[in-house]
């Protein structure tokens, strides 16, 4: 089978940073999906990705379609003439050149040919056609007077079959085999004479790396060898990395600097400014400390590199200067002053004003804390407080700094330390693998306003569907339970969500309990997924339903210890036998008359069971008690290999039952491990 590489390069004007990893994936999906519709292989696929290019480069790809037969299933052979000579001529032959085949258990008619596979290289132009219009765009530009549209204006298009340029005209652009290098120096533009060197050719004629990953990882050395240089450490955050990355070609990086008043600001507000603004990466000493200097990473070599160090420091003046003016005028409003304020945010239709939901967060608050032993008082100011930092100056320039800055002004007022704390930590965790919040307080305001926002969103009917997910609930709700498990606390879930509930004005709807709690479970399968727990262990700890999600937590912990053992295999088969057997009886108890026993095996399971009983009735230790029913094995194994319970004595048959029962219910006060089978 003949191969050769073929490469696609899409130019452009310069694509949305934030969206060029996805829209890199998507043109090679794509591009993939029609190569597997159409029948022809490949050994590997590329994707390049840059601010001004999309490309793919596939690895021997296959010339030419293999050849196929094509069948058509006719009429019966018992069918009218009339209806077998439509057939054939719908086949563009006579009737006698169809055959006969047994299908099932009547004979058809068939027509087949052999078809003859195309050449791959008269298929490429609808390909790349169909792979670039799929890419999905929420909001596609359009330009000059054509006639469709791309998330940014197409200028250049290649497309090269080994060094053979595809004749191809798609998105009004005509294809060729040559690129362009960067908009000011170096050769503006170049061809590419093998699609195999694309990247070697790029990189060599212009210092482009088009691997997106490659220059991820360049621009990260190059930052981290500035910070050396200036004897300091580069805090290094992936998301920006990534979004700078997208942002240049070819990248410089090098450092700058700014006024030493400004460290006077809270350095998440100046951290802020650098990062969503400017793109740039701050700097730290050994401590920690914030040094007033920054590291950005030009798209350009210049001769004179003292001129871009001053642009950007120019630039940044002026932004750390209004972080300053806001810190200040801030400051000068306590923020109790700011409740009234919130009265007139809308938090969300039905659901009131974001004073409405700090009154909320305030009473949950309240609640919680008492529950897990919390400060009351602490808790319930810090849940008050927590969303007035939402009409201050500072987070209405930068958002990303609800609840941090709400901290600062806290201790600026006065306020506990412990207040300030949790209100400045109540949005953790904020995404995968961010902190907990570290005071218990802080615990309790983070669960109440997460809860609050849930169940008010659910009890409106706004919840997540499918794939639809628009005020992020999924997330929340992970979030809320990460701190009942890590934070190892003990709370009845569906009383925190009827407490919740009922907090809401009317139009909530306080019987959404059990689909929250429902929807709750859900996104505690997807966190033990994530942990890689078996989903048979979750289950068999749901069919128990615990209230708490710690205690869920422990039960899960346990099974898995349980499971590890050798003896476990026997006495999960056993606990399914003896859910079968008990399906069809209800009301049995525990309560076991042992005079009617005949088996000295039904004895030594009863006495067994007593003392493992009193052993349970003495621990909360999950653990420790799978460990003692494991040594329930052989006395299981001998009465099932000794004993008939459904003997025509109803009396003894009941207490028979009876004991299983209880065996059962003493591993139900686990978890049913029948689901483990």
């Amino acid at each position: 089978m003949s191969t050769q590489d073929f490469l696609l390069e899409l130019g452009t004007e310069e694509l949305p940073p934030k969206l060029l990893k996805h829209l890199s994936n998507a043109l090679t999906g794509n591009f993939t999906e029609q190569l597997s519709e159409l029948n022809l292989s490949f050994s590997k696929v590329e994707s390049f990705a840059t601010p001004r290019r999309l490309a793919v480069l596939v690895s021997d790809l296959q010339l030419q379609q293999d050849d196929q037969v094509i069948e058509r299933k006719g009429p019966s052979v018992s069918a009218p003439d009339q209806a077998v000579e439509g057939f054939a001529k719908s086949c563009g032959v006579a009737k006698d050149a169809l055959a006969k085949k047994a299908f099932g258990k009547a004979d058809y008619y068939f027509f087949s040919k052999e078809q003859k596979g195309l050449k791959t290289v008269d298929l490429l132009e609808n390909i790349v056609d169909i792979a670039i219009k799929k890419i999905p765009v929420t909001r596609p530009m359009r330009w000059g007077d054509l006639s469709f549209n791309f998330v940014r204006p197409t200028h250049w298009l290649v497309m090269i079959l080994g060094s053979e340029v595809v004749d191809a005209s798609v998105m009004g652009l005509k294809s060729g085999n040559i690129t362009r290098g960067l908009r000011f120096t170096g050769e503006s533009e170049f061809s590419i004479n093998n699609a195999k060197d694309y990247r070697q050719t790029l990189f060599d004629k212009a210092s482009i790396e088009v691997d997106f990953d490659a220059r991820k990882e360049m621009i990260r050395e190059q930052v981290m060898q500035v910070a050396i240089e200036c004897k300091s450490n580069a805090v290094i955050d992936e998301s920006l990395l990534d979004e700078v990355c997208a942002l240049v070609e070819y990248p410089r990086a090098f450092s700058g600097a700014f006024d030493a008043r400004f460290l006077a600001v809270p350095e998440e507000a100046l951290i802020s400014a650098m990062k969503s603004h400017q793109k740039y990466f701050h700097m730290v000493d050994d401590e920690g400390k914030l040094l007033p200097a920054f590291i950005s990473v030009a798209n350009i070599e210049s001769s004179d590199l003292s001129v871009i160090i001053d642009g950007n420091e120019r630039v940044i003046r002026p932004r750390l200067t209004d972080s300053e003016f806001f810190w200040e005028k801030d400051k000068s409003t306590s923020l109790e002053s700011r409740l009234s304020k919130l009265d007139s945010v809308l938090f969300m239709k039905s659901l009131g004003s974001m004073g409405d939901k700090a009154k909320r967060i305030e009473s949950l608050s309240t609640y919680i804390a008492k529950v897990i032993g919390a400060d009351a008082n602490r808790s319930a100011r810090a849940g008050l407080l927590a969303k007035t930092d939402l009409v201050s100056d500072m987070v209405g320039e930068f958002a990303d700094l609800q609840g941090v800055m709400g901290g600062y002004y806290a201790l600026n007022d006065g306020e506990d330390s412990a207040v300030a704390t949790a209100i400045s930590e109540h949005y953790h965790p904020r995404f995968a693998g961010d902190t907990l919040p570290s005071t218990n307080e802080g615990l309790v305001v983070a669960i109440a306003d997460k809860l609050d926002t849930i169940t008010g969103i659910y009890g409106i009917g706004q919840g997540p569907t499918g794939s639809k997910d628009p005020y992020a609930l999924r997330r929340m709700a992970l979030g809320l339970l990460r701190i009942m498990v890590e934070g190892e606390l003990k709370l009845d879930l569906k009383a925190l969500i009827k407490q919740s509930l009922s907090l809401h004005s009317s139009e909530v709807d306080t019987s959404s309990a059990d689909a929250i709690y429902q929807f709750m479970m859900d996104r505690l399968r997807a966190y033990y997924k994530e942990q890689k727990v078996s989903s048979k262990a979750f289950e068999a700890v749901l069919a128990v339903r615990p209230e708490s999600p710690y205690d869920f937590h422990l039960r899960v912990a346990a099974l898995n210890a349980f499971t590890k053992d050798s003896a476990s295999e026997s006495l999960i088969e056993a606990n399914k036998r003896i859910a079968n057997m008990l399906k069809d009886h209800h009301d049995l108890g525990t309560d076991v008359d042992t005079s009617v026993f005949v088996e000295q095996a039904e004895q030594a399971l009863f006495d067994a069971t007593s003392a493992i009983a009193s052993s349970l009735a003495s621990t909360n230790d999950y653990t420790q008690s799978m460990r003692e029913l494991l040594s329930l094995k052989d006395t299981i194994d001998e009465f099932f290999d000794k004993v008939m319970v459904n003997t025509d004595d109803e009396a003894l048959k009941h207490s028979r039952l009876t004991l299983l029962n209880w065996v059962r219910s003493l591993f139900l006060s686990v978890a049913d491990v029948s689901y483990l089978s």
